[in-house]
C-alpha cells in the first residue's frame, strides 16, 4: 500500500547542542507549522509539486532560515538567492540563481520550468524573467537582516568564507550560536506515487559575488524521479562533486538499495564529516533524513501516522 509522505529541512551544519531557546524554539515552531501546512495540502489532494513549492515558500518567508527573507550576505554585503524544483514523474525541473529582489525564489524556479524551454536562469536574466511574470519583488534591503550583517562582519574579521578550499582559519564564533550553513527544502510523495523536490538558499556567508552552490544544480542539491525525491543541504562544493541527490536515486535504481540505505550511503560518501545532510522520500512512502553534521533542522510525516520534528540525533 503506497501512502503519502513528506519531509522538510531548514539546513544542516554545526548546530551547537546548547543552542539558546530563543534561537531554537522559533525554528522548531516554523518546522512544525510548515509540516502541518504540507500534510494538509497532501491530504487535500494537492500534487507534490504544489506541496513542495508551498512549503518552501513558507520557509523562505521565515527570517531564521537561510533562504528568502533570511538569506546570508555575500562579500559585498548583498543577497544572491537560488532555488530549484523538480517533478519526479516527468523529470521536468526549473532553477534560478543570483536573485536579489524576489520574495520567493522557489516560485521563479517553477515558472522557469513551466513557462520557458529552459531549465536554469541566473542573475539579471532571472530577475527580468521574474518581473515579466509578475512575481512579487521588493527592495533588496528587505532581505538584509541585522543578524546577517553581524555574521558577515564576523566572517570578514576572520577572513573566512565557509568553503573548504580556503586556508585554515580560527573557528568562527557563531552569532547567537547559529550554524552558518543553511538551506531549506521539501520533498513529498502522494498516494499515487507522484514525487517532487524543492530547495532554496541564500548560500554562504561572505561568499564571492556570483558564486553558485548545489541548491539550484539538478542532481546535486535537488533531484526527483520515479523512485525518490531528494533535497540536500550543507557545503555545496562537496554536494556538487558527489552529485548527492542523484546518487540516492542511482543507488536505488542500479544497486537495488532501499531509500534508507541509499540516502545514508550518499551522505557518507559526500565528503568529510560536517559537510552534508538530506531529506528524501520514496515512491512507496518511505522517509530518510540522514546527515553527517552536528545537526539538521528537519521534520517529516507519513500517512501511517509517523511524525518527527528534530534538530540533533534522536539518541
Amino acid at each position: 500500500m503506497v501512502g503519502w509522505a513528506i519531509a522538510l529541512h531548514g539546513g544542516a551544519g554545526d548546530i551547537p547542542i546548547d543552542l539558546p531557546d530563543e534561537r531554537r524554539i522559533p525554528r522548531e515552531t516554523a518546522l512544525r507549522n510548515c509540516l502541518d501546512l504540507g500534510v494538509s495540502a497532501l491530504k487535500s489532494g494537492k500534487h507534490p509539486l504544489d506541496v513542495t513549492e508551498l512549503v518552501v515558500r513558507e520557509l523562505e518567508n521565515h527570517p531564521d532560515f537561510n533562504a528568502g527573507k533570511g538569506s546570508v550576505l555575500t562579500a559585498q554585503g548583498t543577497v544572491e538567492m537560488e532555488a530549484s524544483i523538480m517533478d519526479g514523474k516527468t523529470k521536468r525541473c526549473g532553477a534560478v540563481s543570483g536573485l536579489t529582489t524576489v520574495v520567493n525564489p522557489i516560485s521563479v524556479a517553477r515558472l522557469v520550468m513551466e513557462k520557458t524551454p529552459h531549465i536554469y536562469l541566473g542573475f539579471d536574466g532571472a530577475e527580468a524573467f521574474a518581473r515579466a511574470h509578475g512575481v512579487e519583488t521588493v527592495e533588496s534591503s528587505h532581505f538584509i537582516t541585522p543578524e546577517n550583517i553581524a555574521r558577515l562582519k564576523q566572517a570578514k574579521e576572520f577572513n573566512r568564507v565557509q568553503l573548504d578550499y580556503t586556508a585554515p582559519t580560527p573557528k568562527l564564533p557563531e552569532v547567537s550560536g547559529d550554524s552558518q550553513i543553511g538551506t531549506v527544502g521539501c520533498v513529498a510523495v502522494d498516494s499515487a506515487g507522484n514525487l517532487a523536490s524543492a530547495t532554496s538558499t541564500g548560500g554562504y556567508v561572505n561568499k564571492m559575488v556570483g558564486r553558485i552552490g548545489d541548491t539550484p544544480v539538478i542532481g546535486a542539491g535537488t533531484y526527483a524521479n520515479h523512485l525518490c525525491a531528494v533535497s540536500a543541504t550543507g557545503k555545496g562544493e562537496y554536494i556538487i562533486r558527489a552529485t548527492v541527490a542523484r546518487e540516492v536515486a542511482a543507488l536505488m535504481e542500479y544497486k537495488g538499495l532501499s531509500l534508507t540505505e541509499a540516502a545514508a550511503y550518499a551522505v557518507e560518501q559526500s565528503g568529510p564529516r560536517g559537510c552534508c545532510g538530506l531529506v528524501a522520500v520514496s515512491a512507496n512512502g518511505e522517509v530518510a533524513m540522514p546527515y553527517n553534521t552536528t545537526g539538521m533542522f528537519r521534520a517529516c510525516a507519513t500517512e501511517d501516522g509517523y511524525t518527527e520534528i528534530a534538530i540533533w540525533p534522536k539518541n
